[in-house]
């Protein structure tokens, strides 16, 4: 078989094709497939230095004899040789053919390397997007195992999450019906505006936003702790993106707090009941000196003056009896919460009434301050503001040494609170006890935690209380410092405020 020298045009040929390969998507590759045809009579390949390194180029045109000549050039890139290039020919290459092979080897290193750095972005490439998805279904069953429903919407009222919680129930909607449209469209039984209020709320204040409400979705009607959650693109100190809306079932807690706030009302009762009995004797030793005057007045005959005294004086006692016994049972009969407008001062001293009867009292001084020029109004379950105040006051009592003083004043802030940044009315406890270090304020109002000795209370009052407190929109705070007292307030948004 008779073979041609290796010629310069056939170097060229294959400089263009390496070229046109290392400029294409496939790298190296494409010199394996658009290479089939002869150059010349010679043979070149690309040996790689390992096995399973860069794909072998090859031309050949049947040549079975040994060459007569084979010339090497080596292959390398950054990362080292990847191989080398070897030319079998029937006499040696010239300067210029030279020339022309070690530009064919610096192109085809430069194709193996790309195609190499390709296939290994690519490897990465696939490897992060296999990892994205699997963050993105990770957090996705987080989302969904929640037994709490979610979604969030941007400022545009979009819908961008759905979890598995809001498809269930009556009212219902599955998560491809509900992305990327508007809430109010999804959530069309609910006021439109009264949702807007809502999230544009936390858009533009940038705070958490809580309140309860009742619905049938799911059959009964079941009470829910709304939470509306800034969520901010970017970092903490950018603006507030989005909004997360979850919805809790508190109906079972609810019950439970119910229970527990009214065996802690009749704990307090109970305390109080030593004291009515004495204020309710006062009355009765009167009506029965009335009585006993009356049955005197008759032993005397007809001609005695009529009891008319006697008895106006019965009746202003009995009356005085009914309304310390009307206090008390008003106080410890469960009601079905409700809120209304009420003033605070008339909550407080609806409140005074019921302590100035506990014989603890009397060996301390209680101080009334209530800012009478306003009339303060909040939309409130009076019943349990009172509640509230008497737990307070009693904690005070209970940390005042004899003789000392418990404040209870009212007051406007017209700041506001963390939790509601417009004008509030206030009421305050304060007592002359020992304080509270600072490193236990966290802590005063989780349940069962007390700094009162064993079996002197279960530690349920102010964690009551703070819930109480919470439910109504307001906040429940200590200001206190170790050995100068301790003076809790209580803060309500003002529904109404006039001025005299």
């Amino acid at each position: 078989m008779t073979t041609n020298a290796l010629s310069s045009p056939t170097l060229v040929a294959l400089i263009r094709r390496l070229a046109r390969a290392a400029s294409g998507t496939d790298g190296i590759r494409a010199i394996l497939a658009g290479t089939g045809e002869a150059l010349a009579a010679d043979r070149v390949s690309f040996e790689p230095l390992a096995s399973g390194a860069s794909p072998v180029v090859w031309w050949a045109s049947g040549v079975t004899e040994v060459p007569y000549t084979a010339r090497q050039c080596p292959v390398e890139t950054g990362d080292g040789m990847l191989g080398t290039v070897v030319v079998h020919a029937e006499r040696p290459l010239t300067g210029e053919e030279q020339t022309l092979l070690e530009g064919v080897c610096d192109l085809l290193a430069v194709a193996v390397s790309r195609d190499v750095h390709q296939q290994e972005l690519e490897r990465q490439i696939s490897e992060r997007i296999r990892e994205l998805a699997d963050q993105r279904a990770f957090i996705e069953c987080i989302v969904d195992s929640l037994p709490n429903g979610l979604y969030v919407v941007d400022r545009a009222y979009r819908i961008h999450a759905w979890n598995h919680k809001r498809e269930t129930g009556l009212q219902g909607v599955s998560r491809t019906d509900a992305v990327g449209r508007s809430i109010f469209d999804v959530l069309h039984r609910q006021p439109a505006a009264m949702l807007k209020r809502e999230f544009d709320e936390v858009f533009s204040s940038g705070r958490l936003q809580q309140f309860q409400m009742e619905s049938n979705a799911y059959g009964d009607t079941r009470t829910f702790r709304i939470s509306k959650i800034p969520m901010r693109m970017g970092g903490a100190d950018r603006p507030v993106t989005h909004v997360i809306t979850i919805g809790e079932d508190i109906t079972d807690w609810k019950a439970a707090i119910d229970r527990t706030a009214q065996a802690e009302k009749l704990a307090a009762l109970g305390q109080l009941a030593a004291g009515v009995m004495h204020e309710i004797n006062n009355p009765l030793a009167t009506i029965a000196a009335c009585a006993e005057s009356m049955s005197l007045q008759q032993e005397l005959g007809p001609g005695a003056a009529p009891p008319t005294e006697l008895l106006r004086i019965i009746d202003l006692e009995v009356q005085r009896c009914k309304k310390i016994v009307n206090g008390l049972l008003d106080f410890s009969r469960p009601k079905t919460a409700g809120k209304e407008r009420v003033d605070l001062n008339a909550v407080v001293q609806q409140g005074l009434f019921l302590l100035q009867h506990h014989p603890r009292f009397k060996r301390v001084k209680l101080v009334t301050e209530l800012e009478e020029r306003t009339p303060m109004i909040v939309d409130a379950d009076a019943d349990q503001l009172v509640q509230v105040l008497i737990a307070l006051a009693m904690n005070a009592l209970d940390a005042t040494p004899e003789g000392g003083r418990v404040t209870i004043r009212t007051h406007m802030l017209a700041e506001g609170t963390d939790t509601h940044p417009g004008p509030c009315a206030a009421f305050e406890v304060a007592d002359e006890g020992p304080g509270i270090p600072r490193a236990l304020h966290a802590k005063v109002f989780e349940p069962f935690f007390t700094t009162k000795p064993p079996g002197q209370g279960t530690g349920l009052g102010l964690a009551i209380c703070y819930g109480i407190v919470r439910d109504h929109g307001g906040a429940l705070d200590l200001v206190s410092s170790e050995g100068v007292g301790a003076t809790f307030r209580v803060a309500l948004p003002v529904t109404l405020m006039v001025t005299s």
